[in-house]
């Protein structure tokens, strides 16, 4: 089975290149995991379910990212993943 950083990283290169759902169901798999909730409330964000999102933001200790833009947002994710 692949690394939770892996899926992760998989997932934000899915939702960066439109692929929402895929991103979602990836994500999905990892809900006890902060960087996956944190991923999780910018793919809702995307999608504009901006309750579901603040509701992964809470769960993902991230909120000061309510109002980021998603696209950069994400990058920074990448970033995190790769620490």
């Amino acid at each position: 089975m692949a690394d939770v950083n892996d899926n992760l990283r998989r997932a934000v290169e899915m939702a960066l290149a439109g692929d929402w759902d895929a991103a979602h169901q990836l994500v999905q798999q990892h809900e006890n995991n902060a960087m996956a909730a944190w991923i999780h409330a910018v793919l809702h964000k995307m999608e504009g379910d901006l309750a579901n999102s603040g509701y992964w933001y809470r769960l993902a200790g991230r909120m000061e990212h309510f109002d980021d833009e998603p696209h950069a947002e994400l990058a920074a994710i990448t970033t995190e993943l790769k620490k």
